[in-house]
Parts: C-alpha cells; sequence; structure tokens
C-alpha cells in the first residue's frame, strides 16, 4: 500500500477592514512611529471591528483557501484552529467555524501554543492524514489580539495585531517523493512561561487578564531556540539550509527575523516579511505570511518552504514543506 502525505493544496488569508497605523498609536498611548519603527519594524496592524469574532476571521481565511485549493467545502473532515483567543472559554473554536462554514460532519478542534500553534497544529493535521483518519485538513491561525492587549502598556500595544491565514492540506499517495509536508519538528519549555503571558484566565482569576512580556528576554531566547530548531529540522530532513527557497517566519519583530537569518546565514531577500502591514498577529502570521509571498508571486509550485516560530510557554518549533 502506498504511504500516505499531507499536500497543501491551498492557503487562505483574512484582514480587518480597520487599520491602526503607527500615528493612530501615538494618539492612544505614549509612543511615536520612529520608535515603533526602530524597534520593530511595525508600520501598521489590522484591528478586528466590535463583534467580528475569531471565529469570524478564522472561517473567512477559510473560505479563501478552498477557493485558492480549488475544493469543496463539503470535502473538509478535519478542522484544527490555533488560537490564544478563542471566542468563548468552550465550545472549541474550531467547532464555530465549523459550524459557520456549514460542515456537519468530520471533528474540529483547538490547539494552543499562542504565537507557534499553526506549526503544532499543521504538525497536528498532517499526522493525521498521515495515518489515514482525516483526507483533507483545514489548518487555521486565527487571533484577535486586540482583545487582550493593555492598551496602556506601550511597550507590547504596539506590537499585536488581529488575522487569521488557513492551509487546506489533501491525503495524496505516496511515495511523497519530498512533495508536501516533509517534516515537523517542536519543542517547549515551561521553565519560561513568566517571560510571555497573559495575567488572567477560568481557573486562576475568573477574568480574561491582559498579555504580559519581558521583551529582551523574549527577543534572546527567540533567535537561539528559531535558529537552533531550525537547523535541527534540516539536518534530520538532510537538507542544507542553502537549498531552502524560501523562509516564513512568524512576524513577531523585524529585528528577531534578521537576527534568526544572520545565525543561519540566511540572504535576506529569502525571509518572507509582512511584520511591517500585519504587526504579530500571533498563530495567524505564518499563513498569512505564505499567502502574501504566493499572491506576490514569490512562492510558487514546487519552492521548498521552511517555517519557523516562538510563542508563549515557551512554545517553538519549525516545519519544512514543499508548495
Amino acid at each position: 500500500m502506498s504511504d500516505l502525505y499531507a499536500r497543501i493544496a491551498g492557503i487562505g488569508a483574512y484582514l480587518p477592514e480597520k487599520i491602526l497605523t503607527n500615528a493612530g498609536m501615538e494618539a492612544i498611548v505614549e509612543t511615536s512611529d520612529a520608535w515603533i519603527k526602530e524597534r520593530t519594524g511595525i508600520e501598521q496592524r489590522h484591528i478586528a471591528a466590535d463583534g467580528e469574532l475569531t471565529s469570524d476571521l478564522g472561517a473567512a481565511a477559510a473560505r479563501d483557501g478552498l477557493k485558492n485549493a480549488g475544493i469543496d467545502i463539503e470535502a473538509v473532515d478535519l478542522i484544527v484552529v490555533a488560537t490564544a483567543t478563542p471566542d468563548l472559554t468552550f465550545p472549541a473554536t474550531a467547532t464555530i467555524i465549523q459550524e459557520k462554514l456549514g460542515i456537519t460532519h468530520g471533528a474540529a478542534f483547538d490547539v494552543h501554543a499562542v504565537c507557534s500553534g499553526f506549526l503544532y497544529a499543521l504538525a497536528t493535521a498532517d499526522n493525521f492524514i498521515r495515518c489515514g483518519q482525516a483526507k483533507t485538513a483545514l489548518v487555521i491561525g486565527t487571533e484577535t489580539f486586540s482583545r487582550i492587549l493593555d492598551w496602556t502598556d506601550r511597550t507590547t500595544c504596539v506590537l499585536f495585531g488581529d488575522g487569521a491565514g488557513a492551509a487546506v492540506l489533501t491525503a495524496e499517495s505516496g511515495p511523497a517523493d519530498g512533495q508536501g509536508v516533509l517534516k515537523t519538528h517542536l519543542r517547549s519549555d515551561g521553565r519560561f512561561r513568566d517571560l510571555l503571558y497573559v495575567d488572567g484566565g477560568p481557573s486562576a482569576t475568573k477574568t480574561v487578564g491582559h498579555l504580559r512580556m519581558q521583551g529582551n528576554q523574549v527577543f534572546r531566547h527567540a533567535v537561539n531556540k528559531i535558529a537552533g530548531s531550525m537547523k535541527e529540522l534540516a539536518d534530520q530532513a538532510g537538507i542544507d539550509i542553502a537549498d531552502i527557497d524560501w523562509f516564513v517566519p512568524h512576524q513577531a519583530n523585524q529585528r528577531i527575523l534578521l537576527g534568526v537569518s544572520k545565525k543561519l546565514g540566511i540572504p535576506e531577500h529569502k525571509v518572507i516579511s509582512t511584520v511591517a502591514k500585519h504587526g504579530n498577529t500571533s498563530a495567524a502570521s505564518i499563513p498569512l505570511a505564505f499567502d502574501a509571498a504566493i499572491r506576490d508571486g514569490r512562492i510558487k509550485r514546487g519552492d521548498l518552504v521552511l517555517m519557523e516560530a516562538l510563542g508563549g510557554g515557551f512554545t517553538w518549533g519549525a516545519a519544512l514543506t514543499r508548495y
């Protein structure tokens, strides 16, 4: 019997209509366009409208991904949603998206790894497909981080935005021969949880809470852990870093993107960056950047793409795919 592997059939994206520029941030908190650009590379971010939910963003990205893949919604039998900003404590946002898409079969559930969430969701769906438990999967990263920001804290509120991205995976018969999702590499270390967290939750405080971060510490860990994960994954796959066509990183901060690329000797023109226009959209940032690079013609079919991220927990990892 032929082996099964997961092919990325299409990528989709959704960004809320409202745009908050750095100039707009100046009216909210003591900051400046120059200060934000110098430290993060961010110029603007999208903000969900009142009443626009994480599930709404995710469903829109899923529809776009299915359209780009040329696949009917009825074919979907698995939905894995990565989010740190669910609509409700429960049910899972994935089930809400399932209902909004009109799907009444298959399985839907959330994974929570914050900014690394899309990689965790991708690895999960890939394994479901490889073991024959799903044929068509929606992997969605969707966030409304504007809802958990402390808008008086200029060190964090300028960094984040809202958005959603989705990948459509289809089960294909092998041998894979270097196609589809080739390998994933996931790690976590809870000792660092106090460096990036939300100070509220149902069990601990009975509140939603706000995002808190020790930025300098996160930056240092991000560069080292991400670079290490990418190198280990490439070694496991038997691929030289120089042979990879595109790097699609989590869009946390332009300085982190450049720090990782410098550490691994990656030319800047191979690094897909959307942080200037999107800010940090957490679990949505990788598929949003992937989609942008497909739309502008950089990423093409057959290209070897390496994705990476680090999020609260800490969680981190990488994924190697041939698009």
